[in-house]
């Protein structure tokens, strides 16, 4: 997934109905904190379910032969 050249890495958790509201929120919390996601959509079935679409930065390195051509006089 992109937006505005920003890459991010997409996860969906399915909640079972039998989950409080305050365990769901403790579990997307967590996954906030600890996994650096973010919520990105929150969907309730009728039948009780939930469906959440967490979401993170991909940061990628770039390596030291990307910044200067090969055989560049660097000093």
């Amino acid at each position: 997934m992109s937006v505005q050249g920003v890459e991010y890495e997409v996860r969906r958790v399915r909640l079972d109905r039998d989950l409080s509201r305050n365990a769901v929120r403790r579990l997307l919390t967590d996954h906030a904190e600890y996994g650096g996601w973010e919520l990105s959509r929150l969907r309730r079935y009728r039948d009780g379910s939930r469906e959440a679409w967490m979401r993170r930065k991909i940061i990628r390195v770039r390596r030291p032969d990307d910044f200067w051509p090969v055989g560049a006089d660097v000093g």
